[in-house]
């Protein structure tokens, strides 16, 4: 009787598996990463995440709209997602919290324009005179105007780094009423395209993997690329790094030593990348 009810469960058991279609089958076998952070890091994560799932099909990533980076940790740490990509540096709480950095690289962050603007090149002078408001026109009468991020937003921090008179006149451009202040990468490139005589800044990897129609300045002559960031010439650069746990998924675990991988980073540099993480002798 027990074999008889063996046999029974068995052929049941194979008689579903060949019922359900085989896309579905493989969804419902198919482990899953979620993955977030800041936008220009995501944008990254785009052809890495295509890469990756060409060669593993049985692995589904989950990528949904930019948290940013401290959004991304907070889902993190809550169990919501399973690894963040994050272009600031963890705060004590965080760690204390369980949270875990692995760095990754750096991406230039370009001084960007609306396409209109009659400009190629601009220098920490300009830029500290149009912030503090000394400047109001471009060259051709246009009125600037400036997109700007949060406060304590990393791309700020980067831009009041640049000088120490920048340091203060970035504050002052946030003092000032009526400003465009976008909150993720993706709303202030976004905003730069769509206001006119707009002035802000953006990650390299915002025009070579989402291809954002913006017009991109020369710093001080210098154009922001991985080699001029490579080689010091650059100075205007964003980190991205790998937040996970210790309950941070082997699936997840494998995402990013392929993307440390020769062929990951690869596709990260092409993306606008400076990769400086330790490599991976293979996928």
């Amino acid at each position: 009787m027990k074999h008889s009810v063996g046999r029974i469960l068995s052929t049941v058991a194979v008689a579903l598996c060949c019922a359900l279609p085989m896309g579905q089958w493989r969804a419902e076998a198919a482990e899953t990463v979620r993955i977030n952070g800041s936008g220009s890091a995501l944008y990254v994560m785009k052809p890495l995440i295509k890469a990756y799932a060409k060669a593993h099909p049985e692995v589904r990533i989950e990528m949904e709209k930019p948290l940013g980076s401290s959004g991304a940790i907070k889902a993190l740490l809550a169990g919501a997602l399973d690894l963040a990509a994050s272009s600031k540096v963890l705060k004590a709480e965080e760690v204390t919290q369980g949270a875990i950095s692995r760095e990754y690289g750096r991406m230039p962050l370009a001084i960007v324009t609306g396409k209109k603007v009659p400009k190629t090149n601009i220098t920490t002078r300009e830029l500290e005179d149009i912030y503090s408001g000394k400047v109001k026109t471009w060259p051709n009468g246009e009125p600037v105007r400036l997109v700007l991020r949060p406060d304590a937003d990393i791309d700020t921090k980067i831009l009041e780094g640049l000088s120490p008179a920048m340091g203060k006149v970035v504050k002052e451009a946030h003092s000032r009423h009526g400003m465009i202040v976008a909150v993720t990468d993706p709303e202030s490139d976004e905003a730069v395209v769509k206001t006119s005589g707009s002035l802000g800044a953006a990650a390299l990897p915002a025009l070579l993997v989402e291809r954002t129609p913006l017009n991109v300045l020369t710093l001080n002559g210098v154009k922001p690329t991985v080699k001029s960031l490579a080689n010091g010439t650059y100075p205007l650069a964003k980190d991205i790094r790998f937040i996970t746990t210790k309950h941070t998924s082997s699936a997840a675990h494998k995402f990013i030593d392929f993307v440390a991988s020769p062929q990951g980073r690869a596709i990260a540099e092409k993306a606008g990348v400076l990769v400086t993480a330790e490599g991976k002798k293979g996928p």
